[in-house]
């Protein structure tokens, strides 16, 4: 019988649909096979002493490098997986198997393309996990922060920003915005020749690139800047219209993103569009439900909720804090000689006094019509709290114009001090009440330090007026 003879075995592999990578110890090609063009753009020659990792897209390459170690350390590798940027800029997904040749120092493995596989399942899971996102985050920023986790695994999104529109106010304000050359764009309104502008008057994505600068307007080729390679953005479209926008952005020697990437970021913006909204419906209901809506100042029910928290922190630290009971003196004949819209007006010039005369840390509440407290903490001396209090009448007497009037404001100020009179939070506002309360029967526009009652009598007994 005839022995046929057969080509040598390297006849075959540039006929493999997946590619065959050989790397030296410091991570440089030696050897690629045909199919690395078709997958990664490079030509073999290209490839040959060009480094592995300056190929891998950068959020990869902490765990790629991570793996090429176990594998020099003698481990089978099979089934890795990261990205690699393409020499068109484009993202390829690969799956891996490698080993090491200890006799040879070097690392053999064999590339698949699973881009098309990994993309239609990314986006299932991103659609899944915008939802539990809009349902789990605190807040809104904290949405922000695992929507660019989510689009990170669509597209690389190391420079990423949102951008929102209030139609109200015809504004738009960026929340949230990570990038590694720029800071984040003042608020502006939509006329603005920016980007993000553009894309929400348009209503339509907008993908800039190298090879599309030229058929866009004039204004848009320049506001990238210089540093630029990429810029992709769409719209956030729901029901009510266009609430914002989302970016990506890659500088010189980074990522080219393509229709592909626009296809993909524009699927998942109708999801997040409406999870954003969700979240703020939220926080507009938890600020109805804890802020007043005419001064914008905590209700009774924050107040209560800060002031259970001062209290087992002082408790805790052995420290001491104080609550002033303001009532506006004569108030009702202001609502009923120049109507209720000029109370309003004076009630809001009220809080803004009341905060400015205070610290940043400590709390300014309106609990009732014209009824307010000041929650004062770190308090070391009780002199302290009424050159306060003083501060505070001092200020509220400033002369104020409204509706053409030269009003003051009078103030009764009524003090109760942890722990000298009590420990429970509805016992210091009982006595802070009782003390205002004195402050008014005794001629108002003063304040008043809450004392407790005698043995000898059942009465309070409280501080001559100030």
């Amino acid at each position: 019988m005839d022995t046929k003879t057969y080509a040598p075995l390297t006849s075959f592999i540039d006929l493999l649909l997946d590619a065959i990578c050989v790397v030296d110890a410091q991570g440089r090609f030696v050897f690629v096979s045909a199919a690395c063009e078709r997958i990664f753009g490079y030509t073999p020659d290209e490839m040959i002493g060009k480094a592995m990792i300056q190929m891998v897209v950068p959020e990869d390459r902490a765990r790629t490098l991570h793996a090429a170690k176990e594998v020099m350390s003698g481990h089978l590798k099979p089934y890795f997986e990261n990205r690699y940027i393409r020499k068109d800029g484009q993202i390829v997904h690969i799956m891996w198997s490698a080993r090491w040749s200890e006799a040879d120092q070097l690392r053999i493995a064999v590339a698949r393309d699973i881009t098309e596989r990994k993309q239609a399942e990314s986006m299932q899971t991103a659609l899944y996990a915008i939802s539990e996102a809009a349902h789990a985050a605190e807040d809104l920023f904290t949405l922000f922060q695992q929507i660019h986790q989510i689009i990170g695994e669509l597209l690389p999104a190391l420079n990423f920003s949102v951008a929102l529109y209030d139609a109200a106010n015809d504004q738009l304000s960026f929340p949230y915005h990570i990038d590694e050359h720029d800071q984040a764009p003042e608020p502006h309104t939509p006329a603005t020749d920016t980007l993000s502008a553009e894309v929400i008057r348009s209503g339509q994505a907008l993908l800039l690139t190298p090879e599309t600068r030229s058929v866009h307007a004039e204004h848009l080729r320049t506001v990238v800047g210089q540093d630029s390679l990429c810029w992709l953005g769409v719209p956030l479209n729901s029901p009510n219209g266009t609430i914002g926008a989302l970016a990506v952005k890659s500088y010189v020697g980074g990522v080219r993103y393509t229709e592909k990437d626009q296809e993909l970021l524009q699927f998942v913006s109708t999801q997040i569009a409406a999870a954003i909204e969700r979240k703020q419906l939220h926080a507009r209901l938890q600020y109805m439900a804890q802020y007043d809506q005419l001064t914008h100042l905590p209700n009774r029910e924050l107040l209560h909720d800060r002031l259970q928290t001062a209290l087992a922190r002082v408790h805790r630290e052995q420290a001491r804090l104080s609550l002033l009971y303001l009532d506006l003196d004569k108030f009702k004949l202001i609502n009923d000689t120049l109507g209720h819209a000029a109370g309003d007006l004076l009630l809001q010039e009220v809080a803004q006094r009341l905060k400015q005369a205070v610290r940043e840390t400590d709390t300014v509440a309106r609990v009732g019509g014209d009824e307010f407290v000041v929650l004062l903490e770190h308090i070391q001396l009780p002199e302290h709290v009424t050159a306060v209090a003083e501060k505070i009448r001092h200020a509220l007497n400033q002369p104020l114009d409204l509706l053409g009037h030269s009003l003051r404001i009078l103030p009764s100020i009524g003090i109760a001090l942890y722990p000298e009179h009590g420990v429970e939070g509805e016992q210091l506002l009982k006595h802070a009440d009782d003390a205002m309360y004195c402050a008014k029967m005794n001629g108002g526009n003063r304040f008043q330090l809450h004392i407790e009652p005698s043995p000898a009598d059942g009465d309070t007994q409280l501080n001559e007026p100030a």
